[in-house]
């Protein structure tokens, strides 16, 4: 409904010269195109109508804050505050610190990617790398290929750039080489995102040998490569797969993206990326165009914390793999008949596929009167989604509430659930 105001006299006071009434204001200028295309994220819409503490919540991706290290995190910034408060509250440079960039240097190179502190772009979240990468890579109209389904910000962050994006082929293993190779032969994209590491949403894992045969198709091809890695530490079992960055033929076009939000706290917001030379310097560029720099403080308190960090992981690691077997225990009796999924080795998600018959959108309203959420599957697909697919997080809430929560959303999905997808 349009409320039409009702006419206003000229105040006692206007001159009298002065107009009955002003003339109405000039429309301003429309927002830019990307602006109005792209829309917000759904998982961000979801956690906003689902924020009653009621609500079991399955569908954010948020690390547990009961296992924050709050002392240990305390202790750091004091440390950084009382021995040199003049360069913690200080602007730093847009590349980083050097102490955080040192230390982040050698946790890579221990992994088996022999990295020097220059190699890295400390960035505020692995988040902002991927802005800075559109801002360095993309021009609009190029063409990327994603997987499918694939990291929802990611897709909002590519559209924002005015690429075209397309989904690759694959299997329960990841991207399908063979139809990489063909979509580069017929497209010409520009670049390959991918989160081969327990995959946000799908939970799946990359296999070394697919990463290496990606490493090659990428080099034949010239092709970039951007290899997310925010859950990569957090294994519960399985043996660790090396980034496809450590692969001949990889070295000087594929970036890694790495993340303290998940092993450390999300709050601090830092992140880093190791790039090539030529595009590490553009990146840093569009970030001093960005922020200036990722602050300092933070950045200072992190470096000091890496020191104790991996018996933080541990810890992190035990508790969530007992999260992760709890809502595997039971999915059987909260899925419906005909559903299947995958056992994820770590990270935080679990994806789940319906029957054909439901449409995970239309149910969630029903569900979440449940007290229980989840994300539907559908936003994560750059095209044809499968509407029958659904995320759940399985790190955030404790194994009884996890057995509650699945309890809630049996209710939800069961009886007469099955809504037709059209």
């Amino acid at each position: 409904m349009t409320l039409t105001p009702a006419p206003v006299s000229a105040p006692a006071h206007a001159p009298a010269h002065a107009p009955a009434h002003a003339h109405a204001p000039a429309p301003l200028p429309p927002l830019a195109a990307r602006a109005r295309t792209v829309g917000g994220s759904p998982v961000r819409e979801i956690l906003a109508v689902t924020a009653r503490p009621e609500v079991i919540n399955f569908a954010g991706g948020l690390p547990a804050p009961e296992l924050f290290d709050r002392e240990g995190i305390a202790a750091a910034f004091r440390a950084v505050l009382e021995q040199a408060p003049e360069r913690a509250l200080q602007y730093s440079t847009t590349e980083g610190e050097p102490a955080l960039r040192q230390r982040l240097a050698a946790r890579v190179s221990a992994r088996g990617l022999p990295t020097g502190a220059d190699d890295l772009l400390v960035t505020t979240g692995s988040q902002q790398a991927l802005s800075l990468l559109a801002s360095a890579l993309i021009d609009p109209g190029d063409t990327i290929l994603v997987e499918s389904p694939c990291y929802l910000a990611a897709l909002q962050v590519f559209g924002l750039a005015g690429a075209r994006v397309l989904p690759v082929p694959g299997d329960a293993d990841g991207v399908d080489p063979a139809a990489l190779a063909e979509l580069i032969r017929a497209e010409r994209p520009k670049l390959l995102y991918l989160v081969p590491t327990f995959q946000n949403p799908t939970g799946r894992t990359m296999p070394a040998a697919r990463r290496a045969a990606l490493a090659t198709t990428a080099a034949r091809h010239g092709l970039w490569i951007i290899e997310d890695d925010p859950y990569g530490e957090l294994r519960y079992d399985g043996d660790h797969a090396p980034w496809i960055a450590s692969f001949p033929g990889a070295e000087d076009r594929t970036v890694l993206l790495g993340s303290l939000s998940k092993v450390m706290a999300p709050g601090l917001r830092l992140g880093w990326l190791r790039a090539p030379d030529a595009l590490r310097r553009a990146c840093a560029v569009a970030k001093q165009a960005a922020d200036l720099h990722t602050p300092t403080l933070n950045q200072l308190a992190a470096a000091r914390y890496l020191d104790v960090l991996d018996a933080h992981v541990a810890k992190v690691r035990a508790v969530y793999g007992e999260r992760r077997d709890a809502m595997l225990a039971g999915l059987a009796d909260a899925l419906p008949a005909g559903s299947t999924w995958q056992r994820p080795e770590g990270g935080m998600f679990l994806w789940a596929r319906l029957p054909s018959s439901y449409d995970t959108t239309a149910l969630l309203r029903r569900v979440v009167e449940q007290n229980v959420a989840y994300v539907p599957g559908e936003p994560f697909y750059a095209a044809d989604p499968d509407r029958s697919t659904l995320r759940l997080c399985f790190v955030t809430q404790t194994p009884e509430e996890i057995g509650e929560g699945l309890r809630r959303l049996a209710k939800g999905l069961g009886g007469n659930a099955s809504l037709e997808a059209p």
